[in-house]
């Protein structure tokens, strides 16, 4: 059976078109079967539409309280037999039960633990990286937990700063190694090559032996 995903968004869904895409050239056993917006005019969830994938708005407004939202989104991806939840710009807090832990993934336009945490997504990652004068960036897949993007990394991959760098140019940069970075991490996955230890993610190579993930 192949592995049942979901992706959770809130914006334009550039990272879900990007996963239906190199998902489907990598030719494995995926299949995206639900897309799950906090926004009802998210265009997203246009792109799911015309890609034939099923979607569902869950806004925060409608339970205000992250204990009720966090059930009922997890009601939804159960009810759905969801293997594997890919956070791809979903900009609502929710809990992550103990049963969930090492099934939902994140993406972060930062070499996390750098750039992260509350108020830090999109442009103001960038910035932030231009301002401290970095020489590398890049991005990060990770396991989420409760923790702001704090769980246990995956993978990372690197882009150099440039010295005439602007934000909308290192911006589409590290797009470009979110691109490669998450579908990377999801063939990992669906090819049961990662364990959680401690807080830390071990990676199988295709010879059956560990190393540490980064």
């Amino acid at each position: 059976m192949p592995l049942r995903l979901a992706v959770l968004l809130s914006g334009s869904g550039r990272t879900l078109q990007n996963l239906v895409e190199r998902l489907r050239d990598r030719g494995l056993p995926v299949s995206v079967e639900l897309v799950v917006s906090s926004r009802a005019r998210a265009y997203g969830l246009e792109r799911a539409r015309r890609l034939g994938i099923d979607t569902a708005v869950l806004r925060r407004k409608d339970k205000p309280e992250v204990a009720s939202y966090s059930r009922a989104l997890i009601e939804l991806l159960e009810s759905r037999k969801i293997d594997l939840a890919l956070m791809a710009g979903f900009l609502t807090v929710w809990q992550i039960p103990e049963t969930w832990q090492g099934r939902v993934m994140n993406i972060h336009p930062s070499l996390l633990p750098a750039f992260g945490g509350p108020g830090m997504y999109g442009e103001r990652v960038h910035r932030a990286a231009l301002d401290r004068g970095v020489k590398v960036s890049g991005c990060t897949v990770h396991f989420a937990d409760n923790l702001l993007d704090g769980g246990p990394i995956i993978l990372q991959k690197t882009v150099p700063v440039l010295a005439e760098d602007t934000v909308e140019s290192l911006a589409g940069r590290v797009f470009e190694s979110e691109c490669v970075a998450y579908p990377e991490a999801v063939e990992l996955f669906a090819h049961n090559r990662l364990r959680l230890v401690g807080h830390k993610v071990h990676v199988a190579r295709e010879d059956g032996q560990e190393d540490d993930g980064t």
